[in-house]
């Protein structure tokens, strides 16, 4: 038997490991000229590959009650004894996994070397522009022919890593059905407000509150990073997912963000009615542009004092500390994403086989899948779990 893996990404090179027995032959097809090109960008060239928090809330899809099929303890086991069996050690933060290394190029070589060691080929500067199904075979570029075939060639996110979305137009030609790929997990374009200019470069740990046509969708705490565009950090990646579709169905789409979470209002309260000025007092809890910023928000002086305000100043100064509202235009693109959302629909891939329910033989692996995770090793976990299964079962291991 003879496998083609389309793709040497994270999930494509686990893919091939599993799929390698004595009596087959797997080739893997990378278009670049090395494998794993976008597994050295992760987690800031430290590869986060792995998260101890593995509940379902941390993914979406459009069949969110299909996820389950494939992220559950079983898959998690299989994938964490894989990388122990390789000799991949984890230093763990925070519910974090990266190498002990701290560098992503351990994950991607110990990899590629398991590739090497099983005697998988590897093709790399191949590109496949055709995929045809003929007498039961899989001919790739007029020349080379699989018997079954996993394609692994990744989403439209960060296409200067090969990811061009050319594996959701061989899928479409087989038949299968594509949710709309959106860019995710990437920075938020607001409006353009007069004060961006003036709060760039500002980080602020806080609580974010994302609203839909002004109902209340979803909540994250992390750092917030500020900029001439809009917002960013981590918090804001987790909610991108959602404001991304939202958008694109023309939903009115606002974050609030809760400047002060560890400082509840009676407490700040309390500080502001001493007899110091107002801007004294936020500037030993807030960063000063932010201060600014929000005292010119509310015409308020530098020298004036909390109990001297009008009601309607004090309920407006506290309105703009504890739920900043700033309306979202829309996401960054796929160049600054991390990942997608969208992609093949679940309903038709056997998640216990990650084969496809309308071509036999035929599998598909991550960021291809319409399930996307969270910020925090989620995605590359999808990775890892789906090109396992698939190399199980194209190996003859695994039946639906």
């Amino acid at each position: 038997m003879k496998i083609g893996i389309i793709g040497g990404g994270a999930s494509g090179l686990i893919a091939a490991i599993f799929a390698k027995s004595k009596d087959n032959e797997v080739i893997i097809l990378e278009r670049n000229s090395e494998c794993g090109k976008k597994i050295l960008a992760t987690g800031n060239g430290r590869c986060n590959y792995w998260n101890t928090n593995q509940d379902l809330s941390h993914y979406e899809s459009n069949k969110n009650e299909l996820i389950k099929e494939l992220i559950n303890e079983k898959t998690e086991k299989e994938v964490l004894d894989f990388f122990n069996s390789i000799g991949i050690v984890p230093k763990i933060r925070n519910g974090y996994y990266y190498p002990i290394s701290n560098q992503a190029i351990s994950i991607r070589n110990t990899l590629v070397d398991e590739c090497i060691n099983k005697n998988i080929k590897i093709k790399n500067n191949y590109l496949v522009e055709k995929i045809e199904l003929k007498n039961n075979k899989f001919i790739i570029n007029n020349e080379l022919e699989f018997d079954k075939i996993i394609i692994s060639t990744g989403s439209f996110a960060s296409p200067k890593t090969g990811s061009d979305g050319m594996g959701y137009n061989f899928l479409k030609e087989f038949g299968h059905t594509i949710i709309k790929p959106l860019p995710s997990l990437v920075q938020l374009n607001t409006k353009k407000y007069s004060f961006l200019k003036d709060w760039k470069g500002v980080r602020s740990d806080v609580e974010v509150t994302l609203l839909e046509d002004n109902k209340e969708i979803k909540k994250q705490v992390g750092e917030i990073q500020l900029t001439e565009y809009g917002i960013s950090g981590i918090c804001i990646f987790n909610l991108s997912n959602e404001i991304g579709r939202g958008l694109d169905n023309n939903k009115l789409e606002e974050v609030l963000i809760n400047f002060l979470p560890e400082i509840n209002e009676d407490r700040l309260i309390g500080l502001l009615s001493t007899n110091r000025n107002i801007k004294r007092v936020l500037d030993s809890i807030l960063n000063n542009k932010l201060v600014d910023i929000i005292l010119n928000i509310n015409n308020i002086k530098s020298i004036d004092k909390y109990n001297d305000l009008s009601n309607d100043k004090k309920i407006s100064l506290l309105n703009t500390i504890y739920k900043f509202k700033v309306e979202v235009e829309s996401t960054k693109s796929f160049n600054e994403a991390q990942t997608s959302s969208g992609g093949i629909s679940i309903e038709e891939i056997n998640l216990h086989t990650m084969e496809s329910k309308l071509i036999n033989n035929l599998y598909v692996t991550g960021e291809l899948l319409d399930i996307t995770g969270e910020c925090g090793g989620y995605n590359l976990g999808i990775a890892w779990r789906s090109g396992l299964i698939a190399g199980k079962s194209a190996r003859g291991d695994l039946h639906a």
